[in-house]
C-alpha cells in the first residue's frame, strides 16, 4: 500500500480528508497519512481506539513514535493522557490499549539504529517548556538526523525564516496555520520536502504545533515503492 509515500514531494491531509479505516484489531481505526507497506508498514497515522480496545503485546523493529491527542492511551499498566509524547526504540515491544478511548498520532519504522532512547515527556507540564527567540519550545527529541518540538505561536507569526535544509513535518494542534488564501485548521498535517521554504504563519489566535525538522533529507533517499 502506498499512501503520500514520495517524501520528495510536498502532502497534505486535513480534516476534510479523513478516512476513518478499521484496523485489523476491533475497535481501532486509523487515518492513514503517509504509508509504505501493507501491516508491517513504515507510516504515519492518527489511530483512534474505542474504549476497552488494545493490541496484543508486539515489538517495533524500526521504533515508534507516539503523540497522544485525545483520551488516555496506555502501555500495560502505564496510562498516558491527551498531551504526552512517548518514543519506543528500535527492537523495544509494548502491549498498548485504552480503557475510556483515546486518539493518537503515531509515526512507525521510521527511527535508525541509533535511535536507542525511550522518551516520555508530559508537554502539559510548564516546567518542559522554554523561549527560544521569543517563541515558546517544548522540544521533545534532537538527534542528528531530525530535531522534534511543540511550537506555540504568536498571531500571525512566520513559522520558519529560512528554507528548510532537511524538510519538515507538522501537525496542527491548536488554532490556525495560513498560507496564501489556504487555511489548515486544528488537525491539519502537512509534510514539505527538504530545500522548500513554505510561507506559513500562524492564525488570528496564534498557533500550537508539532513540528518534527531535518528528517526528510534523509528519508526521501531511501523511501522505496512496496
Amino acid at each position: 500500500m502506498l499512501v503520500n509515500h514520495d517524501l520528495s514531494l510536498r502532502a497534505l491531509v486535513t480534516v476534510a480528508d479523513y478516512r476513518w479505516v478499521r484496523s485489523p484489531q476491533p475497535g481501532v481505526e486509523r487515518v492513514m497519512l503517509d504509508r509504505v507497506g501493507a501491516e508491517q508498514a513504515r507510516a504515519t497515522s492518527l489511530v483512534r481506539y474505542a474504549s476497552a480496545s488494545d493490541f496484543p503485546v508486539h515489538s517495533h523493529p524500526d521504533g515508534e513514535e507516539i503523540l497522544v491527542l485525545e483520551g488516555v492511551f496506555s502501555e500495560g499498566e502505564n496510562h498516558y493522557p491527551a498531551g504526552w509524547y512517548l518514543r519506543n526504540p528500535p527492537d523495544s515491544s509494548h502491549q498498548p490499549s485504552s480503557r475510556t478511548g483515546a486518539t493518537i498520532f503515531v509515526k512507525l519504522r521510521q527511527m535508525s539504529a541509533c535511535d536507542t532512547q525511550a522518551v516520555r515527556i508530559n508537554t502539559q507540564d510548564p516546567t518542559q517548556w522554554w523561549q527560544h527567540n521569543g517563541r515558546d519550545i517544548c522540544p521533545l527529541y534532537q538527534s542528528a538526523n531530525e530535531r522534534v518540538r511543540l511550537e506555540c505561536l504568536s498571531p500571525t507569526e512566520p513559522l520558519f525564516d529560512q528554507p528548510l535544509v532537511g524538510g519538515a513535518e507538522l501537525l496542527v494542534l491548536g488554532g490556525e496555520l495560513r498560507e496564501g488564501d489556504q487555511l489548515y485548521s486544528k488537525g491539519s498535517w502537512l509534510r514539505v520536502p527538504a530545500t522548500s521554504f513554505p510561507e506559513l504563519i500562524s492564525g488570528e489566535s496564534g498557533t500550537l504545533l508539532y513540528l518534527k525538522t531535518g528528517h526528510l533529507g534523509l528519508h526521501s533517499q531511501q523511501a522505496v515503492a512496496i
